[in-house]
């Protein structure tokens, strides 16, 4: 774990903002995350990319094909994936309130494969799982998942677990600080 001091890329005060930085910046702010998260604070160096992530990120957090609940779950797998403790730390608690179970998001954290899950919720774990860890999909896990959501929502779903990644390696290399949580930090996974 680390700490504060070790953030590589800490917050730029508003007031050392580039004019490019203070534009693209501010839809961030407007929009439905209502201020410059986490993911966020390291990627304002690159502000054209930063653009970009955030409008996919909108997309596949609000608006995916497979809804907010399974997204929600998606993300808390691939931040388990990456031990992303800032992406555990937002999400996690969404995941929650949208109707995970709490015993699943703990055996999640813990590296296990969680038994409390719905019919839907089993086939992301599998799908994201083995994606994560096998760089690929089953066909069995695909023909299920192609049945749930269709060709688009699978879509969706590897978007949403790319994404995630995406942000998981950003913020990883950067150090980013963990805000506060509900959500008990992801313990670290045996070897």
């Amino acid at each position: 774990m680390y700490t504060l001091q070790d953030d590589r890329l800490p917050p730029i005060p508003e007031s050392e903002w580039t004019p490019e930085q203070r534009q693209l910046a501010q839809p961030i702010i407007d929009g439905p995350r209502g201020a410059l998260i986490s993911p966020f604070v390291p990627l304002l160096r690159s502000p054209e990319l930063m653009d970009h992530a955030q409008r996919m990120g909108e997309y596949l957090r609000f608006r995916s094909r497979i809804g907010l609940r399974l997204s929600e779950l998606a993300i808390c797998i691939t931040a388990r994936q990456w031990s992303q403790q800032v992406e555990w730390a937002i999400h996690a608690p969404i995941a929650e309130r949208e109707g995970i179970a709490p015993a699943a998001l703990a055996d999640i954290a813990q590296g296990r494969a969680p038994t409390a899950l719905q019919a839907d919720e089993a086939v992301v774990y599998a799908f994201c799982t083995e994606l994560h860890r096998n760089h690929g999909v089953s066909d069995a896990t695909w023909a299920q998942a192609i049945a749930l959501w269709g060709e688009a929502g699978v879509v969706d779903l590897i978007g949403v677990n790319g994404y995630y990644s995406f942000l998981s390696m950003v913020m990883n290399s950067a150090r980013t600080t963990v805000p506060p949580s509900s959500a008990s930090p992801l313990p670290p996974l045996a070897g």
